[in-house]
């Protein structure tokens, strides 16, 4: 049985109630501030939504004009991320390169609806001839990249057009300058022709004049061909070349001459079955030029070599004398349109020569020094319909064998 104290003793029961008004002050206030910081903590929690809302609005917003930007960009964009895949792309992207875009691996999508590379990394040519530049940035933190694809097809028919006018009216500064260099090979021409009417001439003396009346046309040939396809740069047709074909008709062309100099031409194929796409008339004229060159510098007893080499999606045709070479200063201004270093030269030989290559989406350089020879190698792209064979050193079957 409990025992309950007793409470008759007036100060303890004024102690008691002491204590409980205390504690219940202390409860009252404990409450109201409870109260208080709960009102506090929603009002900010009201607050912070709104800021909340505002923010997912404004950037809402953003969103819906930013990808109303990129659906009226005229460039197209493609995201990818870190494995190679496109993630995203806008009309414009589609409009270039086609569907599907979105879950295709960007190196297919190079390899496939691209033609082989111009000289310029950043360009690729589509199949329908538009040239598309291709820049690239990453995204940040995130693994990926995002690719701008801009269609600068005008610009080149521009640029194009602009040194066209540009290479006419040098041709045209330069036609005064060189009437010499028509005249001469005129002169000789005509001088020889009058002679051929003279009864007293023997057929021995008739013949070395007439050999020589044709030196002379052909040689004014050249010269009017080589200025009539440095002012036509770019304005060829063309048709798929086999490179066994195109070396043969090169070597039927060249022989004589090198027979006549006693210089030996040996012709190299390592990429059979491999084929160009260009103009074959301009692709033979240029390459005549750089052997002509090559016999020009070259004694009896010397020797040529045009080599013919798979590289990557491009195709190395070379042409390789042991001729006396040329120094550094030569070698830099060899492709300038009107530098020459010999007598009876235009100076367009090789401009005509940079001129083709350029129009067929290829590259040509020359590497030299005195007493080493010359090489030129021209880089042209494959045919963008055949797949790539095996290489391994073949000379020509067709007639392209080592003389």
């Amino acid at each position: 049985m409990i025992q309950l104290q007793s409470l008759d003793d007036p100060e303890k029961l004024r102690q008691a109630f002491e204590v409980f008004n205390r504690l219940s002050h202390t409860l009252t206030e404990s409450y109201r501030e409870l109260e208080s910081q709960v009102a506090r903590l929603n009002r900010e929690l009201a607050a912070a939504r709104s800021e909340r809302l505002k923010t997912l609005t404004e950037k809402e917003k953003l969103a819906n004009r930013l990808q109303r930007l990129l659906e009226l960009l005229p460039g197209g964009v493609v995201v990818v991320d870190g494995e190679g895949r496109i993630v995203e792309c806008n009309p414009a992207a589609v409009h270039l390169l086609g569907e599907p875009l979105v879950g295709e691996d960007w190196s297919g999508i190079l390899a496939a609806r691209f033609l082989p590379t111009l000289d310029n990394p950043h360009e690729r040519r589509l199949p329908d001839g538009r040239i598309v530049n291709i820049s690239a940035r990453p995204l940040g933190d995130e693994p990926g990249q995002i690719l701008l694809l801009t269609d600068v097809s005008e610009l080149h028919a521009l640029q194009s057009l602009v040194e066209q006018h540009k290479r006419l009216s040098a041709m045209g500064e330069m036609v005064a300058s060189m009437a010499h260099q028509v005249r001469t090979p005129l002169s000789t021409a005509i001088l020889y022709a009058s002679q051929l009417g003279d009864d007293r001439l023997d057929s021995e003396r008739r013949r070395r004049f007439s050999t020589r009346v044709l030196e002379r046309l052909r040689h004014l040939e050249r010269q009017v061909d080589d200025m009539l396809a440095y002012a036509r740069e770019g304005r060829f047709v063309m048709d798929p070349i086999p490179v066994a074909v195109f070396l043969r008709r090169l070597r039927r062309a060249a022989e004589p001459q090198f027979i006549a100099a006693a210089v030996r031409l040996t012709v190299a194929n390592q990429c059979r079955g491999a084929s160009l796409l260009g103009n074959a008339e301009a692709l033979e004229g240029a390459f005549l030029n750089l052997l002509d060159n090559a016999l020009a510098v070259l004694e009896p007893g010397g020797k040529v070599i045009v080599q013919a080499r798979e590289d990557g999606d491009r195709i190395c045709l070379s042409v390789i004398d042991d001729g006396p070479g040329m120094d550094e200063d030569t070698r830099r201004r060899i492709f300038e349109p009107f530098f020459t270093t010999r007598p009876d030269g235009t100076g367009l030989g090789l401009a005509v020569v940079a001129s083709v290559v350029r129009a067929h989406g290829g590259t040509v350089c020359c590497h030299s020094r005195p007493g080493e020879g010359c090489a030129f190698h021209v880089y042209l792209p494959r045919n963008g319909g055949e797949r790539p064979l095996p290489s391994g050193l073949q000379l020509s079957d067709e007639g392209a064998q080592d003389r």
